[in-house]
């Protein structure tokens, strides 16, 4: 069995990497990711949304091409709403103001679990809308009859992002920093290369857009017209759903983090606005209409380089689609950045288990990257990887988030107007990115409603009855948990009656320790009526027998100490503070005891690397832990609560160590 392991923990290591040590004070400087690494991971969501956003924009006017101007503008107004609106967030909440944060400490509770499940599903399709998206542009390249083949080479590239994430943030950014550059570089020069060389052609793209507005009015009338700009306008929904992504990865930036913040959203906000913008005039420049197998990008490429010669035109079409699809799979990143993210939040608040919120060594979360990736997996299979499709599910659930967060924002500036000087100006730039993000959001529900909207509504839905019930049977259980606590008042008010209560002969506390008596080696979760029962319960079942007693507790590293040092540290004193206060419990009453403090990501671990040192000062010792028993067992307390202690039994077992497990009724 041990050597099964640990050829399980050299394939592990060689794959994701060796464990991080908690302890080394550079960690979080090391994880840390500076603006320009940032707008990488996390802003090339909102780059990448250039690719489908203002294309699906372009294809919603059908055929009115040139009304496509309006919708530009319009575009580039969006983006700088929101993206300015997304930094007053980042001020508000330094330490990370996703939309589950901002709606959960500015609306309710309740409000903010609505806004958290659509954000995970938004972060789900964030990975899948990408990765398909990357897939488009890639075989854009290919003939046709090569397509049957996209499908299957997306799945690929989600499992090796699930891969490359399991190592750990920065090791699944820098290998695409090329990537990105060649992106930028290539997209930039060929919109440049486009304007400048159609300049002359202003005057007719001026007059071709009169022409057609008044074709449109002939047609459907002003009104129809204005419907139908508006339509395009929030069918390019699609272009703004990275901008959230920055305020809500905040925990893995550099210090200062606010800063770092906000120039990551700067970079993003005249990155997307300039790539939106010159994408949807280039295809006016070239008259860019629909063609079996490619994107309007890859249209728009080869027609702009088909003066280069047919050998500088492919070279340049290959790098820039070879790219573009590449910065879609880096895009994917900000799925498996926040989406996690998101996920360990609400399990902290109990919204989902709490398992999810926990770290693996090489400190990511393990469970919400697995989780994510694989959702995003199976609906790449269940859409085909429909971009069309899969943008209007993804669209919905981001603009779920924006509403509620900027509808937080404008209620918090409103409430505190005679604290705030410029709460006007604030409040006005919140209240414009709440009006537009609410039109959108509208726009796509009504207008998508039977083409796919009504399904992202109904696993919206879905999800968030899955974390009211879980949310109910965590309150359950902790009321039923407060029938211990009358356990710490006692042990503070009438630790003498209590302690004698349970054993008839208090030791002496003259009395030398013997290291080969009889040592209690007791597990606690800090200092509580759980902690408290198994001691009395150990005295009580075995009397006298034990002389010595040690008490061991974990702080549990996980995503919401795991913000920087100081957290870190304060982590360290609480567990320190806790186990003293067993220790100074027992030394009062005349027994000899101890405390050990550690902190890590896994308690099985630490107990056990823990166990060899303890098991030689104290050769004669039983360890002790608790579970919780209740009276009868469901699915939801089989996969909601921690059977850690029965590992742990395993593992000191295989060490020859002796460990009682004592039932804790509920």
């Amino acid at each position: 069995m041990e050597n099964n392991e640990n050829i399980f923990k050299r394939v592990k290591n060689l794959i994701i990497g060796k464990g991080r040590n908690v302890n080394d004070s550079g960690l979080f400087h090391k994880l840390s990711l500076i603006a320009f690494f940032a707008w990488i991971g996390l802003g090339a969501d909102g780059l990448s949304s250039s690719c489908y956003g203002p294309q699906e924009a372009y294809l919603a006017l059908n055929g009115h091409t040139y009304l496509s101007i309006f919708v530009a503008i319009g575009t580039m107004f969006t983006i700088f709403v929101i993206s300015a609106s997304y930094s007053q967030i980042v001020e508000l909440f330094p330490t990370g103001g996703g939309g589950y944060v901002v709606a959960s400490k500015l609306l309710s509770p309740t409000v903010g679990m609505v806004s958290g499940c659509a954000l995970m599903i938004d972060y789900v399709l964030t990975i899948t809308v990408s990765v398909a998206s990357g897939a488009d542009a890639l075989f854009s390249l290919l003939p046709l009859e090569w397509h049957a083949f996209r499908l299957p080479f997306a799945i690929l590239v989600v499992l090796v992002l699930i891969l490359l994430n399991m190592r750990g943030v920065k090791e699944s950014i820098l290998p695409l920093v090329p990537i990105f550059l060649v992106f930028l570089i290539t997209h930039v020069f060929i919109i440049l290369y486009a304007v400048i060389t159609n300049v002359s052609s202003v005057g007719n793209i001026a007059t071709s857009t009169v022409v057609d507005i008044k074709s449109a009015v002939s047609q459907v009338g002003v009104l129809g017209v204005v419907l139908l700009i508006m339509r395009s306008y929030s069918m390019g929904a699609g272009t703004y759903t990275g901008i959230e992504a920055v305020s809500n990865g905040i925990p893995v930036l550099r210090e200062p983090k606010e800063e770092t913040a906000k120039h990551t959203m700067k970079y993003m906000a005249i990155s997307l606005a300039f790539m939106a913008l010159g994408l949807m005039v280039s295809y006016l420049f070239y008259n860019i209409t629909p063609e079996s197998g490619k994107t309007l990008n890859a249209i728009f490429f080869e027609r702009a380089t088909v003066n280069w010669g047919v050998n500088a035109s492919y070279i340049f079409v290959l790098i820039a689609l070879i790219s573009e699809g590449a910065l879609l799979f880096v895009a994917a990143q900000t799925g498996f950045l926040d989406g996690p993210r998101v996920l360990a939040n609400m399990a902290l608040d109990r919204w989902f288990p709490t398992r999810f919120s926990t770290l693996s060594d090489r400190l990511v979360i393990q469970n919400g990257i697995l989780i994510i990736g694989g959702i995003a997996l199976v609906m790449m299979i269940f859409t085909h990887g429909s971009v069309r499709f899969l943008v209007v599910l993804y669209s919905i659930n981001v603009f779920i988030t924006f509403v509620l967060s900027q509808l937080g924002m404008v209620k918090h500036w409103w409430q505190y107007r005679t604290k705030e000087k410029k709460w006007v100006r604030k409040m006005a730039i919140n209240g414009i990115g709440l009006i537009l993000c609410l039109f959108i959001l509208i726009s796509m529900i009504v207008l998508k409603f039977n083409e796919g909207g009504w399904i992202t509504l109904i696993i919206t839905a879905m999800l968030v009855s899955v974390a009211v019930a879980i949310k109910r049977h965590y309150i359950k259980i902790a009321k039923m948990l407060r029938r211990l606590n009358p356990l710490v008042k006692a042990a503070t008010e009438y630790p003498d009656a209590l302690l004698e209560a349970n054993i008839k002969n208090i030791g002496d506390i003259n009395k030398p320790m013997d290291p080969e008596a009889k040592t209690a080696i007791i597990l606690v979760t800090g200092y509580n009526g759980m902690g408290l029962h198994i001691l009395f319960n150990v005295i009580r079942l075995f009397g006298e027998a034990f002389k010595n007693f040690v008490f061991i507790e974990v702080g549990v590293i996980d995503a919401g100490n795991f913000k920087g040092r100081a957290e870190l540290d304060n982590l360290k004193t609480e567990v320190d503070g806790s186990v003293k206060r067993y220790v100074d419990f027992m030394q009062k009453h005349g027994y000899h005891a101890e405390g050990i403090a550690s902190v890590g990501v896994n308690v099985v671990d630490e107990v056990t690397a823990l166990a060899s040192t303890i098991t030689e000062r104290f050769p004669n010792s039983v360890f002790f832990g608790g579970q919780l028993v209740f009276e009868k067992e469901s699915l939801m307390s089989k996969i909601f609560h921690n059977y850690t202690v029965f590992t742990l039994q395993k593992r000191l077992y295989q060490q020859n160590t002796p460990f009682v497990i004592l039932p804790v009724r509920v």
